[in-house]
């Protein structure tokens, strides 16, 4: 016999946005119901809110499509950021030194589970 299954994954890795700036926008979302969560990722003005509401989108989706979960029953059960791998690049500067510009990117994962 199967067990039932009642939580699904979506992650979105090497996404170019810094870990600390996409944490602001999840930690919004953690613990509310997937449409409470979708109005708020809709109306908050940062550049994460925009790419965290697609990896929701697809935790719904492979939640729907995979494992028959009812979409109106899903919650945001755990959401999280973690830092991915840094492009380094420098800027040219005064007298042939030049600066290190570090682009951080993040992993963003949303578990998604029903009440």
């Amino acid at each position: 016999m199967a067990e039932q299954v009642t939580s699904a994954k979506a992650t979105a890795k090497t996404v170019r946005i810094p870990a600390r700036k996409a944490r602001l926008v999840i930690d919004l979302i953690r613990g509310k119901s997937v449409a409470e969560a979708f109005g708020i990722l809709k109306f908050t003005p940062r550049s994460g809110a925009y790419l965290i509401e697609k990896v929701l989108k697809s935790a719904v989706a492979n939640a729907e499509n995979n494992f028959d979960l009812d979409v109106e029953d899903l919650y945001v059960s755990e959401a999280f950021v973690n830092e991915g791998p840094t492009l380094k690049r420098f800027r040219p500067r005064a007298k042939g030194s030049a600066s290190p510009i570090n682009k951080r990117t993040s992993h963003i994962t949303v578990v998604v589970s029903v009440k």
